[in-house]
């Protein structure tokens, strides 16, 4: 009998996607390449280590693995994104026929997988970028599913993504149909880069709960966890509080992890996207620039003996005792080793996180529909955001409430419901910030959210200086307040 489905590498994800989609009942070809002494009965060995796999064929030979399946071909790509994606394809192709389908599942830019999908449609063969998010979790037990190309070939590929994917509040597959081209790839980079800030917004939450208002790891995560159920609600929040629990040898791991992050790309693919398309997305970008110079350890361990007005200990477990006595950590900083956080109440730490959120997702979404409007993609904004209420790494309550918020407008900061209540508890926010700065405390991705909305909400602003500038300089010409016709003029500065 011939193979339903063929899923090429088997990584972490790889793996994981076959594992569900055999105990979805599929019957599965799996192939992995052959580097002698290195990489060897991968696929094979992998089927014997599961039951559930026990209908699966392993292959390390492309034309065998071809044939095995029928037609027309549904071939599932989970090889390191770049070359490696076009290496396979160059050499499935003399094995395809027309109408077969390969479906790129890793992080490709969308402008690669566009051009894949011209080059092969030339073959008459479909290339569909489909963005997959979940981590190897949501691989295995459902993951949120983000298809784009021809939608002809996702109605034959679809039922196999559906069956496998995660499950909303409705029983709901969390997988559809995205758009054409490379609209899939794209909305995954966008998930990935509000999955930056996100995840920014935590950690400095996390500084400022420990550093600023002198609370220890466990008590932090159990603020979080009293978080479950609410609004605030959401993965990458119980998690965080999971990560703030963990103990070695009777301390907490987090302050043996080296604070240096890392980044696979999206997050920067995410940012020259924005630039392109003229939207601004502060939040993801300052998320981004974050990570990056957090890369520059030593260089940061030098400036700070420089810079740093008087001595602080050298990590948080030489001044443990000092914190439960209820001594700053961050003292002889700015605000003269007082605490600046001392009238912050938990109520106003929350609504600012909440807020700064909105302003996250308001900057994503932005960004998706003005490459929907720019690339004449057809895509429903509401329904991306269903897709993501689970399965994907930032699932949350929040994205539970876009999906209807969505169907209004694809502008969140301009819904009465996040109008009203950001009027209400814009100065929660402010004064989070007053007092890390005041502090010294980084919090970049706080920061951009305030800044954006401040300018966002402010009918004018100094761009006229901008523009006289250029002007000034280059001729670049203005237009002017008094003149509705929008004419460009040009004045002589210099007389």
């Amino acid at each position: 009998m011939q193979s339903n489905f063929g899923i090429i590498g088997l990584g972490v994800m790889g793996k994981s996607l076959a594992r569900n989609m055999a105990n979805n009942g599929f019957k599965l070809s799996l192939y992995n390449r052959f580097v002698k002494g290195v990489e060897e009965n991968v696929a094979t060995d992998f089927i014997a280590k599961h039951a559930s796999l026990n209908e699966a064929k392993g292959f390390e030979d492309l034309a065998l693995f071809a044939q095995s399946l029928e037609r027309p071909r549904k071939i599932l790509l989970m090889v390191k994104a770049g070359p490696a994606i076009d290496a396979i394809t160059e050499q499935l192709i003399p094995h395809l026929k027309e109408g077969d389908i390969i479906i790129d599942g890793g992080n490709s830019h969308y402008k690669d997988t566009e051009k894949r999908i011209n080059r092969l449609s030339t073959k008459n063969i479909h290339f569909i970028g489909c963005g997959i998010s979940g981590g190897e979790e949501g691989a295995l037990k459902g993951p949120s599913i983000m298809p784009g190309g021809n939608e002809n070939a996702y109605q034959l590929i679809g039922p196999y993504l559906e069956k496998i994917a995660a499950r909303d509040k409705n029983g709901n597959p969390c997988c559809n149909y995205v758009g054409s081209s490379g609209s899939g790839h794209f909305v995954k980079m966008v998930h990935n880069g509000i999955e930056y800030a996100e995840m920014q917004l935590l950690a400095e939450l996390y500084f400022i709960l420990r550093y600023g208002k002198n609370k220890t790891p466990d008590e932090i995560a159990n603020i979080f966890s009293s978080w479950a159920g609410t609004h605030l609600d959401g993965y990458l929040l119980e998690i965080t509080a999971k990560i703030l629990q963990k103990k070695e040898e009777g301390g907490w791991l987090i302050d043996q992890i080296l604070d240096q992050a890392g980044n696979k790309g999206t997050g920067s693919w995410t940012t020259v996207a924005a630039a392109e398309l003229g939207i601004p997305i502060t939040m993801i970008t300052a998320a981004l620039f974050a990570r990056y110079t957090s890369a520059f350890k030593e260089e940061r361990v030098h400036a700070e003996k420089l810079y740093r007005r008087a001595p602080r200990p050298q990590s948080p477990l030489e001044e443990e005792s000092n914190l439960h006595a209820g001594h700053p950590f961050w003292r002889g900083l700015g605000g003269g080793g007082t605490n600046n956080f001392e009238e912050l109440n938990m109520e106003q730490i929350k609504n600012a996180y909440y807020l700064a959120r909105i302003v996250n997702h308001h900057q994503g979404i932005h960004l998706i529909s003005e490459a929907a409007e720019t690339y004449n993609w057809k895509l429903h904004l509401p329904e991306i955001a269903r897709i993501w209420t689970n399965g994907c790494i930032i699932r949350s309550v929040l994205m539970e409430e876009l999906i209807s918020v969505l169907q209004t407008t694809n502008r969140i900061l301009i819904h009465p419901y996040f109008v009203d209540f950001i009027k209400k508890h814009k100065s929660d926010l402010t004064e989070l910030i007053t007092g890390a700065v005041r502090s010294e405390i980084n919090i970049p991705c706080f920061a951009a959210a305030i800044n954006f909305i401040n300018g966002y909400t402010q009918k004018d602003s100094s761009a006229n200086i901008i523009q006289a500038q250029r002007d000034f300089f280059g001729a670049h010409t203005y237009k002017r307040r008094d003149d509705p016709s929008g004419r460009s003029y040009h004045a002589n500065w210099v007389e």
